[in-house]
C-alpha cells in the first residue's frame, strides 16, 4: 500500500488578491483559520486558486510562503499542474525544494494528448521528482479524461499515489477503485459528491466548501470513515443547498464572494472571471444564513 498524504478534508484553497498582487497578510489568516478548524490538508495554486492567472513568480512566492506558515502543522499540496510538461517539471522541483508535502497536478489542457500522451505525460514528471503525485482528473475544463486503466498503469509509478477525481461520474470512481485497489488512493473533487466517493474506497475530498467550514467537511469525512455512514449522509445532503450556490457560477468567483461575507479579504477574482451576479449574491447570502453548525 503506498503512502496517504491524508485522510478527510483537503482545502482547495482560495487565493486573496489586490490589485497590486497577492495579500500575504490575508493568506495567513486563511491559512490559520484551516489549521485551527481541523482541516486534514491544504492545496495551494489549484483552480479554485485560480493558478491559471499567476505568474511563475506569484505561484513560487505562495509555495513558499504557504510552506513556511504551516510550519509542518499540516499537509501543503502544492497545484504544479500544465500543459506543458516541462514547465510542469520545473514548478514540481521548486516546490520540492521549498518542502511541499505533495503534488497535485491536473491532466495537461488544449493540447488534446491521448490516453498514452498521459502515461508519458505524468512518467516524465514523476521520474524527475519524489514527491507523491495527485493526479487530478477534470475533463469539464481540460477537455480530457482520465480513464480507468490508464489510472491502472499510472498506480504502477511508484510516487504517483491519488487521483482526485471531479469527472462527476461515479461509475468511472468504482472503476477506478477496483482497478487500482489500495495503489491510488481516491479524493471527491467534488462537494455534491463526497459521500458516495467514500463508498466505494475514497479517502477524502479536495473541497472548495471547506474554504467556509473546514470543520464540517472533516467532520463528514472522518464519520464516514468511522463507520456513522448515516451521519455523513445526514452532513451531504444538509450541505447541498449551500454547495449549489457556491457553483451558480464558474469555481472560485461564487467561493470568493462568500469568503469576503464571512470576513476575509479575498478581493475579487482575476480576469477573465468576473465579480459573482446580484442575482447570485443573494443566493449565497441566503445560504450562508441558512447553514446552521
Amino acid at each position: 500500500m503506498k503512502e496517504i498524504i491524508f485522510k478527510g478534508c483537503g482545502t482547495a484553497l482560495v487565493t486573496p488578491f489586490t490589485n497590486e498582487g497577492i495579500n500575504f497578510e490575508e493568506l495567513r489568516k486563511m491559512i490559520e483559520f484551516q489549521i485551527l478548524e481541523g482541516a486534514d490538508s491544504l492545496i495551494i495554486c489549484g483552480t479554485t486558486g485560480e493558478s491559471s492567472t499567476m505568474s511563475i513568480e506569484e505561484k513560487k512566492s505562495i509555495i513558499d510562503f504557504s510552506v513556511k506558515i504551516a510550519h509542518g502543522r499540516i499537509p501543503i499540496i502544492a497545484g504544479t499542474g500544465g500543459n506543458n510538461t516541462k514547465d510542469v517539471i520545473y514548478m514540481s522541483k521548486y516546490a520540492q525544494s521549498v518542502g511541499v508535502n505533495g503534488l497535485l497536478i491536473v491532466t495537461p489542457y488544449y493540447n488534446k494528448t491521448t490516453q498514452l500522451g498521459l502515461l508519458q505525460h505524468y512518467a516524465e514528471i514523476a521520474q524527475n521528482v519524489k514527491l507523491p503525485i495527485i493526479l487530478y482528473n477534470v475533463p469539464s475544463r481540460t477537455g480530457i479524461n482520465i480513464e480507468p486503466q490508464t489510472c491502472l498503469e499510472l498506480s504502477k509509478i511508484p510516487n504517483i499515489v491519488a487521483i482526485k477525481e471531479a469527472s462527476g461520474n461515479i461509475s468511472q470512481v468504482a472503476k477506478i477503485a477496483n482497478l487500482c485497489k489500495d495503489e491510488l488512493t481516491i479524493y471527491s473533487g467534488n462537494d455534491d459528491q463526497v459521500v458516495p466517493l467514500l463508498s466505494v474506497g475514497g479517502m477524502g475530498v479536495i473541497s472548495v466548501l471547506s474554504n467556509l467550514f473546514p470543520k464540517f467537511v472533516h467532520n463528514m469525512v472522518t464519520d464516514y470513515l468511522a463507520g456513522n455512514w448515516q451521519k455523513a449522509c445526514a452532513s451531504q445532503l444538509y450541505a447541498l443547498p449551500m454547495i449549489d450556490a457556491l457553483f451558480t457560477e464558474v469555481n472560485p468567483i461564487p467561493i470568493k464572494y462568500a469568503m469576503n461575507k464571512i470576513g476575509f479579504n479575498c478581493g475579487i477574482p482575476r480576469l477573465p472571471l468576473v465579480e459573482l451576479t446580484e442575482k447570485n449574491k443573494k443566493k449565497i447570502d441566503d445560504a450562508l444564513n441558512n447553514f446552521e453548525l
